[in-house]
C-alpha cells in the first residue's frame, strides 16, 4: 500500500520515488557487495565505484568542462561561506549580492576574513526582488563576485548569471542545481548543499576551477578547510558523507534516464506555471514574489490573513499535501517544487486549493 504524502518541503526535501525503492533495495546488499553503502569502507572497491560514478553523472549532466574539480565534502553549504573567503583570497577583497537571508549570511561570514562589500541589495523589501546590477556596480580588484542563484526562503530567482566586468563568480545553488542547464565556465565556483535537489542532508557539492586550488592560503586556514587539501585526495582525505554520495548517484541516474537537464526544466516549468496561474487568478491566495524574479523551485504565497494561512495549513496536511507551511522569518505558505516533485502532485494541490477557496471565500 502506497501511503506516500506529497512533500513540498523546502528541505531536506523531496527524493525521486525511484530512487527510493532502488535503494530500499540495495539496503542490504549493494551490487552484489553483501553490504550495506552505510557498512562499506570508503576506500573499497565498492564505494569508489560509487563516488567515481556519482562524479562521472554530474559532469556529464552538467557538462562540466574538464579545468574544474568536482568535490564532494561535508559541512552544508554554510560551512562554505567560510572556505570560499579562506581559498579564494588574493587582493582581499570580495563583493556580494545580498538576496535573501543565506546571501546575508555568506557575507556575515566572510567579513572575518576578508574585506567584503554589499553592492547590491533587495533587503529594503523582504528581498522580494533581484536588485539590478551593472559591471561598472563591481570592484575590479575583488578577488571575486557571490551571489545565490535561487533564494529558498523568498521565492526569487536570477535569471542568468549577472554580468560582473569578468571577475570570478562563485554562486550558490543549493535549492536550484539540476533544475535546469548552467553553463559552468562562466562560474569560478559553484557550490550546493545536496538535501533540496541532489539527495538527502550531508553532502555539499563543490564545483571549482583548478586554477583556484592553491597551496599558498593563509596559513590559519584549517587542513579540513582547504579545497586542494580534498582535490588532491579525491574528496576522500577523510571518510566522506559515503550514504548521501550514493544516493546523489542514483538521483543523477534518473535525472540522466529523464532527458538531462534540458527537460528537467520543461518539466519545472510546467509544474511552476501549473501553481502559478492559479494563484495570479486567485481570490483568495497570491503570490508574494512579481512574475520577473519568480523561482522554480519555491514558490510563496499567502490569504492575507494568518488564521486562514494557519487553516489551510492544517487542512492541507491532512489531506496528504505537507511542509507547506513558509518559512518562520516571513510565515504565510511556501510549496517546493523540486525536480522529485510529480506533475499530478502539483495539479493536485492546486485542485485542493481551488477547493478550499470555494469553501471560504
Amino acid at each position: 500500500m502506497n501511503n506516500r504524502v506529497y512533500n513540498f518541503s523546502a528541505g531536506p526535501g523531496v527524493i525521486f520515488e525511484d530512487v527510493l525503492k532502488k535503494a530500499a533495495d540495495e539496503m542490504m546488499n549493494q551490487n552484489g557487495s553483501g553490504m550495506s553503502v552505510m557498512e562499506m569502507s570508503h576506500r573499497s572497491k565498492w564505494f569508489e565505484d560509487i563516488i567515481n560514478g556519482a562524479e562521472a553523472l554530474l559532469r556529464e549532466v552538467m557538462a562540466i568542462p574538464d579545468n574544474y574539480k568536482v568535490l564532494f565534502l561535508q559541512g552544508g553549504a554554510s560551512s562554505q561561506f567560510a572556505m570560499i573567503p579562506m581559498n579564494l583570497k588574493k587582493n582581499g577583497k570580495a563583493d556580494y549580492i545580498q538576496t535573501g537571508v543565506w546571501a546575508k549570511k555568506s557575507y556575515q561570514e566572510a567579513k572575518k576574513f576578508i574585506d567584503c562589500r554589499v553592492v547590491a541589495s533587495s533587503e529594503d523589501k523582504t528581498y522580494t526582488y533581484i536588485p539590478e546590477t551593472k559591471p561598472e556596480d563591481f570592484n575590479k580588484d575583488a578577488d571575486y563576485v557571490h551571489f545565490c542563484y535561487n533564494n529558498t526562503i523568498y521565492g526569487t530567482k536570477f535569471n542568468g548569471e549577472p554580468d560582473v566586468g569578468g571577475i570570478d563568480l562563485v554562486c550558490d545553488m543549493s535549492s536550484c542545481i539540476l533544475s535546469e542547464p548552467v553553463d559552468v565556465s562562466k562560474y569560478a565556483l559553484i557550490y550546493a548543499g545536496a538535501q533540496k535537489n541532489m539527495g538527502p542532508a550531508g553532502l555539499t557539492v563543490v564545483i571549482i576551477r583548478e586554477d583556484l586550488i592553491r597551496e599558498d592560503v593563509e596559513p590559519y586556514v584549517p587542513v579540513m578547510f582547504r579545497y586542494k587539501t580534498h582535490a588532491d585526495n579525491g574528496s576522500m582525505y577523510n571518510t566522506p558523507p559515503t550514504y548521501a554520495i550514493y544516493i546523489c548517484k542514483l538521483v543523477l541516474e534518473k535525472v540522466k534516464e529523464l532527458g538531462g537537464l534540458e527537460a528537467m526544466k520543461k518539466i519545472n516549468e510546467q509544474k511552476a506555471a501549473m501553481l502559478y496561474d492559479f494563484l495570479d487568478s486567485s481570490k483568495l491566495f497570491r503570490p508574494t514574489v512579481s512574475a520577473p524574479y519568480r523561482s522554480l523551485m519555491n514558490i510563496p504565497f499567502v490569504t492575507g490573513d494568518k488564521e486562514l494561512d494557519a487553516k489551510f495549513i492544517k487542512e492541507a496536511t491532512e489531506a496528504g499535501f505537507v511542509n507547506l507551511k513558509g518559512h518562520r522569518s516571513v510565515g504565510g505558505m511556501r510549496a517546493s517544487l523540486y525536480n522529485a516533485m510529480p506533475v499530478e502532485g502539483v495539479a493536485a494541490l492546486v485542485g485542493f486549493m481551488k477547493d478550499f477557496e470555494r469553501k471560504n471565500a
